[in-house]
């Protein structure tokens, strides 16, 4: 097949290209972004000029000559515009309004309330408005908003399957864009995280990243030569639904024995926790819950604790909860070793609300990781936390939004 494009589609291509460098690397004079993209210096002068009248360009100080006059230093700017990041968690709606380097200019966050799209719609619509209303004027305003939920979106944004919500086939896209007057990107929470890592955090100049988002589930967002993979039709990283029981406990999905069940805030609801009084088994399991495995109860079963409840009891040295996360650890070491043996990347991060647990099920995660993995794969692999913290997919669905804006030109044969 030829692939050709007119005139105006090479100027695009070109001009995303010299923002994009100047965004990345900058400052940077005009004979530097000339050599590193290698555009010829009458083009890149021109595109400049463009993108200095859209305020998305400046001009700051003077570099160093190399014999001639000092040359004019370019650096984005990125208080062109803002743009909100959202992530649609099961039990909270968190929001940030940033400019357009990702830094975070101000924040809210609600409880979701119920799990029907209605009442997402509108506890998203709480924290979101009074952010725009907040919002400091800048040359072109908010300009997108991103949103990061947990389960399937195809690439129209329609949001086809989040098993933990219980939903299926819903629009919130165009309810949002309505709303509120700006476009709107949405993609899978994990995949918000791991752009977030990327782009702010610890997988900065990662180019095989594995980012593994645990919180009410579990999500992966794949970095694969530098691109976030999607699959052939953009549903790649529902790895929480991946089996490690295969006569486990029944998932919402369908299934069973998903890692999810063991490996996330859910497996809270099958433990023995500080103040029960029940049975349990050598995992912290309660062994009386053993019945709820084939039940439907168990389907939409929601811990009664939240991570930081229980992490106050892990500081006590509560026997129970300790057990507890050393399982949970254990299991998404388990877990993380199948995503290495399958797809051998050069780091591991895992983020999302779980890690708050970090110094409980860190050496359990880790000791399943070397145990398990192929010994090629491990050789050197990197397995760190996230450094956002709960703020991996709020800034990842951001930036999402700031990518969209600026127009990032891709051509594929």
């Amino acid at each position: 097949m030829r692939v050709t494009g007119d005139q105006a589609l090479v100027k695009k291509l070109n001009k995303s290209i010299v923002l994009d460098t100047i965004r990345r690397k900058g400052p940077l004079s005009r004979t530097d972004v000339s050599e590193r993209t290698g555009l010829n210096k009458a083009t890149v002068s021109n595109l400049t000029l463009e993108l200095l009248e859209q305020n998305l360009v400046e001009e700051t100080g003077l570099g160093q000559s190399s014999g001639g006059r000092k040359p004019l230093m370019l650096l984005f700017n990125g208080a062109a515009g803002c743009v909100v990041g959202v992530e649609l968690g099961v039990t909270l709606v968190k929001a940030a309004l940033t400019d357009l380097n990702g830094e975070i200019l101000l924040e809210r966050s609600a409880p979701l309330g119920g799990l029907d799209p209605d009442t997402a719609f509108d506890v998203i619509c709480e924290v979101v408005e009074p952010l725009l209303q907040d919002a400091p004027e800048t040359p072109h305003g908010t300009v997108g908003i991103g949103i990061g939920v947990p389960g399937m979106v195809d690439e129209s944004g329609l949001i086809l399957f989040a098993p933990n919500l219980g939903w299926e086939g819903v629009d919130l896209k165009s309810r949002i864009e309505d709303r509120f007057g700006v476009p709107v990107v949405i993609d899978n929470e994990a995949n918000a995280g791991a752009a977030g890592e990327r782009e702010y955090g610890a997988g900065r100049h990662v180019r095989h990243l594995v980012y593994v988002s645990a919180g009410m589930g579990i999500g992966s967002g794949m970095i694969i030569d530098g691109q976030l993979y999607k699959g052939a039709w953009g549903y790649a990283g529902e790895t929480g639904h991946m089996s490690i029981e295969s006569d486990g406990r029944l998932c919402s999905c369908g299934s069973r024995g998903c890692w999810e069940l063991y490996a996330s805030e859910r497996a809270y609801a099958y433990a023995s926790l500080p103040g029960q009084n029940e049975q349990h088994n050598e995992h912290g399991e309660v062994a009386n819950r053993s019945k709820l495995v084939d039940s439907a109860e168990a389907l939409n079963r929601l811990p009664t604790f939240t991570t930081a409840e229980l992490i106050e009891y892990a500081r006590r040295e509560d026997s129970e909860t300790l057990a507890m996360y050393n399982e949970i650890g254990r299991r998404l070491g388990i877990g993380i070793t199948n995503l290495v043996n399958g797809f051998n990347p050069e780091k591991i991060v895992v983020g999302g609300p779980l890690t708050e647990a970090k110094p409980w099920i860190e050496s359990a995660m880790l000791a399943a990781i070397a145990e398990r993995a192929l010994p090629y794969h491990r050789r050197e692999l990197a397995v760190a936390f996230s450094e956002l913290g709960s703020r991996s997919a709020v800034l990842g669905a951001a930036h999402l939004a700031v990518s969209q804006f600026l127009g990032r030109v891709r051509v594929s044969l």
